[in-house]
């Protein structure tokens, strides 16, 4: 018979019959509350193996599993788990912790809070708040995020962005995969191969989707992603949607103001002012513009020849509108003596279609880059990741839109906090 205090902390806990608390100890110096968790004599369980009732016990094994916060004290739940050796199978097999999943030294709720801690901070500084290590951290991470993955519903998906991001120093990237519609990460691997496309559309048929229902991609112009989006997304209309031009054409104009600062010492520091759009110049940028344009710099040239590419986006009504404006705007590229915008020039005409496909999908980068941002927000935060997988982990985490994963433990319960809740 359970005392009126072992009572107020079973229910504190959660916890249902058979089990309940049987003895609590108290430690100041240590900072920590222990629960001893036990089951009721001669109580009888479920067979893990085969799902047959009232097995008797065979024997039990001693575990302990962190719990939350009890007032500013850490607490541990201390536990026998019984194993039953079934009359029906012949198995002997250990219960699991109705507080706890199989293999983990937390218990859900403490898990649960993990969870929304790391989705908002960096997880080295969640390990130091609460007194964990990193690594348990992210094995807790990584094993909801993929079961809230698992339940994920990608059969709608029919318009896909794709963009990648740098994972780590010395050239290494992963691949992003958007929905466009949903507005959330679908997936996410190492590499800006063609390969990484082939992955995609394998892990969109494992999650109801289908390949040959994705109708546009929008990316870069990138020849892998076109090859592997040609051969593995066959039905998709290929989209380089203004972001992508505008930022070649940038980089373009980039080129020729590094080539004459040389001999030009007015353009040094000037370079946010060729790159910016110019209503968000500054007094002081407004004034160094208009003393550089009267030098008659090849920069200024190559500055006017990427704003016409920008007005071309906001003045073509149409496809057809859009394919003469271009056409006057390559023949203006062509002919104006700055090798980088004669490049450019030939590079957007060689995928000409794919540009002008924006004017009918309408598809821009633009979420995805706002999207990435926030990725690449929080590895700034977390002044980088140890490996990729905890970077796709976190990506997942922050942009995926898992809508299965554990919910913050300081909501009131709906049910028993020893029953597995149904967002885990």
């Amino acid at each position: 018979m359970l005392s009126t205090e072992h009572r107020l902390f079973t229910a504190a806990l959660g916890l249902s019959a058979p089990w309940g608390v049987s003895d609590v100890r108290f430690d100041a110096e240590a900072g920590r509350i222990d629960f001893e968790v036990d089951f009721a004599k001669g109580s009888r369980f479920t067979c893990p193996g085969c799902g047959a009732e009232h097995q008797a016990v065979h024997d039990t094994r001693k575990r302990t599993w962190r719990h939350l916060h009890f007032f500013q004290y850490e607490a541990y739940i201390h536990a026998r788990l019984p194993r039953v050796r079934c009359q029906q199978c012949g198995q002997t097999t250990q219960v699991a912790a109705p507080w706890a999943r199989p293999g983990s030294g937390f218990t859900q709720l403490f898990e649960a809070l993990l969870v929304t801690l790391s989705a908002s901070m960096p997880v080295n500084t969640v390990a130091r708040l609460l007194g964990v290590g990193d690594d348990a951290i992210w094995r807790v991470l990584g094993h909801y995020v993929e079961r809230a993955r698992q339940r994920a519903d990608y059969s709608a998906v029919r318009a896909v962005g794709v963009d990648e991001t740098a994972s780590r120093r010395g050239q290494r990237y992963i691949t992003l995969f958007h929905d466009f519609d949903g507005q959330r990460l679908l997936f996410a691997c190492e590499g800006r191969d063609q390969r990484t496309v082939e992955q995609f559309a394998h892990d969109l048929t494992e999650h109801g989707g289908d390949p040959k229902a994705v109708s546009a991609v929008c990316m870069d112009m990138s020849a892998a992603y076109q090859a592997g989006a040609r051969k593995h997304l066959p039905n998709a209309e290929i989209t380089f949607d203004a972001f992508h031009v505008i930022q070649l054409a940038n980089e373009a104009l980039e080129q020729v103001r590094r080539a004459e600062v040389k001999s030009e010492p007015g353009l040094r520091h000037s370079r946010w002012i060729w790159l910016k759009d110019r209503s968000r110049w500054n007094t002081r940028q407004i004034n160094q513009f208009h003393d550089l344009r009267r030098s008659r710099l090849k920069t200024t040239r190559a500055w006017h020849l990427k704003e016409a590419l920008r007005e071309l986006y906001a003045c073509a009504a149409d496809r057809e509108h859009a394919a003469i404006l271009f056409n006057k705007w390559y023949q203006w590229a062509r002919r104006c003596r700055l090798e980088p915008f004669k490049r450019l020039a030939l590079t957007l005409k060689k995928h000409l279609q794919g540009v002008l496909n924006a004017f009918d999908s309408r598809l821009s980068n633009g979420r995805v880059e706002g999207i990435n941002s926030l990725i690449q927000a929080a590895k700034a935060r977390a002044r980088g990741y140890r490996t990729s997988y905890n970077l796709i982990t976190m990506a997942y985490l922050i942009a995926g839109k898992l809508v299965h994963l554990p919910s913050t433990p300081y909501r009131r319960p709906t049910k028993p906090v020893g029953a597995l809740p149904a967002s885990i």
